[in-house]
């Protein structure tokens, strides 16, 4: 660590992108004595607050980006989601290093990392694998990708070596690491998603599988053995493998036996854990609580803080969250389901038939998937935003569809179709954009619908979200 705060003292640093990263890695660039400049192609009066949280020595370039600057700079740092520029790409060639937040704020940190990726499921996974390693109170840091950048925990007792940081990792953090080593690297599932960002399927694999690429053989990686494609993106790594699959019973790793879930260590016992979880709905949520146990016990939480935040563990706000009921129909909230996979894995052995909220803005790929587990879970589907032409092309042959022009029209044609010990999902396998400023933005339009619905609809008969057991 000391070699890096030497390096960045009196260094010409750029920060690329003025997000919550952003922001945290030019805080933490000045913190170590570098020279700040930050750069956005917002302006000052779009970016507002945000410019307040900003080192007070930074400079400035707002509106745009300035070649000369890229040029001048030792170090770029770019923050996750922000493009291939020409002005990165000639300063690498003049010499620049070229990072991410997350690269950056690990070499900064002393404490064991257990970093999950995939294409679904990483905010629970980290969410409950960080409750795990924190229920004997060792001070547990629980972010990344998930909402709060690895940068803010410099400097806090989670990040010395008594601590603990728990990383959900995206691809487009994983673009930019080169000595990022986490202790345990978990890789759930990977299924077509950001194609547009990464061009290709193999790239996005690549790109998923930079997660191990500074692992040594002191280290651990999480597999999900169910998955082709996290098999091949974990060929050649030097850490040392662990499997899990809830198809398969396992010598080692984790596994599903009848009621349990189970958990072996290398050179250790069985250990048993509650498989019905009111909090975790879905054979995908079994692979995350698999993936989260075995990680979680990997990097020191003993078996019964594991089984406590386990068992006391509830849904991550529009992760499969039950919102609402109607005359027997349930109202689930999955917008966060931005891609077929996600949607698929949601739907796949869900204990009850779904009438499901699809659509919004199309991501790429085949809808194909959707279609084959529509045809044994869904009692219909209603189609909204941009993608709903070629959602409807593939769902109408097996389940009856519907268009609707807002959220609001799609919950009343959705109750409409559901039967009574149905589900209405929100799962759009799409993005938010067209219609919604976020997959936040579209979960509380949803939300508000079920509950206009309910409260005009059903007298006593429903039961409004905030009574939802």
């Amino acid at each position: 660590m000391q070699l890096f705060q030497r390096a960045l003292l009196g260094k010409k640093v750029l920060v690329v992108g003025l997000g919550r990263s952003g922001v945290a890695a030019a805080r933490l660039c000045a913190a170590r004595g570098a020279q700040v400049t930050v750069t956005d192609k917002q302006t000052a009066e779009a970016l507002g607050a945000t410019l307040a949280q900003l080192p007070p020595a930074a400079k400035q370039e707002l509106g745009g980006h300035r070649a000369e600057t890229f040029l001048a700079a030792d170090l770029i740092v770019l923050s996750p989601g922000v493009p291939v520029l020409p002005e990165v790409e000639a300063a690498r060639k003049r010499g620049a290093t070229i990072t991410g937040e997350l690269e950056l704020a690990s070499w900064f940190v002393d404490a064991p990392i257990v970093a999950i990726t995939g294409t679904n499921g990483k905010s629970t996974t980290t969410t409950l694998c960080g409750a795990m390693l924190a229920a004997n109170g060792r001070p547990t840091f629980v972010g990344g990708n998930l909402g709060v950048p690895l940068a803010e925990a410099v400097g806090t007792p989670a990040a010395e070596q008594a601590g603990a940081c728990v990383l959900e990792v995206s691809s487009f953090q994983l673009e930019t690491v080169e000595s990022f080593r986490p202790q345990v690297a978990v890789l759930l599932n990977i299924t077509p998603d950001h194609l547009d960002r990464h061009g290709t399927l193999d790239a996005y694999v690549a790109a998923k599988a930079r997660i191990f690429a500074a692992q040594t053989a002191a280290d651990f990686a999480v597999l999900n053995l169910d998955d082709p494609l996290v098999e091949a993106a974990a060929k050649g790594t030097r850490s040392r493998c662990v499997l899990i699959s809830t198809r398969r019973a396992l010598v080692v790793g984790g596994w599903i036996e009848s009621d349990a879930l189970c958990v072996r260590l290398a050179g250790g016992p069985i250990e048993y854990y509650p498989a019905h979880l009111p909090g975790l709905v879905g054979r995908h949520n079994l692979e995350n609580a698999l993936a989260a146990l075995v990680a979680a016990r990997l990097a020191g939480a003993l078996p019964a803080e594991a089984r406590h935040a386990l068992v006391t563990f509830r849904p991550l706000a529009h992760r499969m969250e039950l919102v609402g009921e109607l005359d027997g129909v349930f109202f689930y909230d999955d917008s966060k389901g931005t891609n077929v996979g996600a949607v698929v894995a949601a739907l796949d052995r869900f204990p009850r038939p779904v009438v499901l909220i699809a659509g919004g803005r199309d991501k790429g790929g085949s809808y194909e998937p959707l279609a084959k587990v529509m045809k044994q879970a869904g009692r219909g589907a209603v189609l909204i935003g941009e993608a709903a032409p070629r959602l409807r092309e593939v769902l109408a042959p097996v389940v009856p569809v519907e268009l609707a022009r807002t959220m609001e029209e799609a919950v009343l044609q959705a109750a409409t179709m559901a039967r009574s010990g149905d589900a209405v999902l929100l799962s759009p396998a799409c993005a938010s954009f067209d219609m919604f400023r976020s997959y936040e933005h579209r979960a509380e339009v949803y939300r508000a619908a079920v509950k206009d619905l309910i409260i005009h609809r059903s007298g006593e008969r429903g039961v409004l979200p905030e009574e939802t057991p």
